[in-house]
C-alpha cells in the first residue's frame, strides 16, 4: 500500500491510491455487472496477465471492495462479487464511462466489445425518467460477440448480460452504431446507414435511441461526417 500513497489528506488521493492500478476500474466494471469466477474474469478482460489479476483481485478485497464466495449446489466454485463500498462505486464509473466515450466513434485495431463491457456502456447511457416510454419494451442489443438486453419502462431501466427470451425488438450493432447513439443518425436512417440490423418491432427503436444516448464531445477532434452536438442534449439527464 506504500508506494500507492500519494501523501495527501485528500479524498481524490485517497480514491486514486485505490483505484489508480492498471487493471482495477476494469475488474470492478465486470463486477457491476454480477459475480464472476477467476476464469471468468480472466476471459472478459483479454490481455490481462493472470498474476496482475490475482494480484488487484487481493488488492481489492482488502481495500474492501470485493469479497469471495462459496457457491452452493454442484458448482463450488470461488466466485468474486462487489461488496456494499464496491457498489458505492457505480455511478462514479458510469460517469468516467460516459465521459470516455464521448470521443470514442470506431473501435481501434484489436479492441474488442466484452458482454460486460457492453452492459456497463448501456447501464451509462441510460437517460432520466422523462424521456423513458409509458410502455414497458425490451430490448435485446448484440454488438460482435457481446449480447445483452435491457428492459425499460417508466419507473425503472435494468440492464443484463445475456439474451431475452422474447425481446421486443432486437438490434444488432453494426459499424455505425455508435453514430447512433450519439443523435447523430436518426433512428429512421438506421438500417440503411448501416448503424443497426433490427428484428422485431423496429418502431420501438426511436423510444430505444431516447433512453440510450451518450453524445458526443463538442470537442472531438475527428468526428465522424455529420457529427453535430445533440439539441437538447444534457449528459446529467440520467438516473
Amino acid at each position: 500500500m506504500r508506494d500507492r500513497r500519494y501523501g495527501q489528506f485528500c479524498g481524490l488521493a485517497r480514491a486514486a491510491e485505490v483505484l489508480g492500478q492498471r487493471w482495477t476500474l476494469l475488474i470492478l466494471r465486470d463486477l457491476l455487472v454480477g459475480p464472476r469466477r477467476f476464469s471468468d474474469l480472466e476471459a472478459g478482460l483479454p490481455g490481462i496477465p493472470t498474476s496482475v489479476l490475482a494480484t488487484r483481485l487481493k488488492e481489492l478485497e482488502r481495500d474492501g471492495l470485493i469479497e469471495r464466495s462459496l457457491r452452493t449446489g454442484s458448482d463450488r466454485s470461488v466466485v468474486y462479487q462487489v461488496t456494499e463500498r464496491g457498489q458505492e462505486l457505480r455511478p462514479a464509473l458510469e460517469a468516467l464511462s460516459r465521459w470516455g466515450a464521448a470521443t470514442m466513434t470506431t473501435p481501434h485495431e484489436g479492441e474488442v466489445i466484452t458482454q460486460a463491457s457492453l452492459v456497463s456502456a448501456l447501464r451509462a447511457a441510460a437517460r432520466d425518467h422523462a424521456n423513458r416510454p409509458s410502455a414497458r419494451a425490451v430490448y435485446q442489443i448484440e454488438a460482435a460477440d457481446a449480447v445483452a438486453h435491457a428492459t425499460v419502462d417508466e419507473h425503472d431501466i435494468t440492464v443484463e448480460p445475456g439474451p431475452h427470451p422474447k425481446p421486443d425488438l432486437t438490434i444488432v450493432a453494426g459499424p455505425r452504431y455508435r453514430d447512433l447513439l450519439a443523435g447523430t443518425i436518426a433512428p429512421a436512417d438506421a438500417v440503411a446507414t448501416g448503424a443497426a440490423e433490427l428484428h422485431g418491432n423496429s418502431a420501438r427503436l426511436d423510444d430505444f435511441t431516447r433512453t440510450f444516448q451518450v453524445p458526443y464531445s463538442p470537442t472531438l477532434t475527428d468526428p465522424p461526417a455529420g457529427v453535430a452536438a445533440s439539441p437538447g442534449t444534457n449528459q446529467g439527464d440520467r438516473s
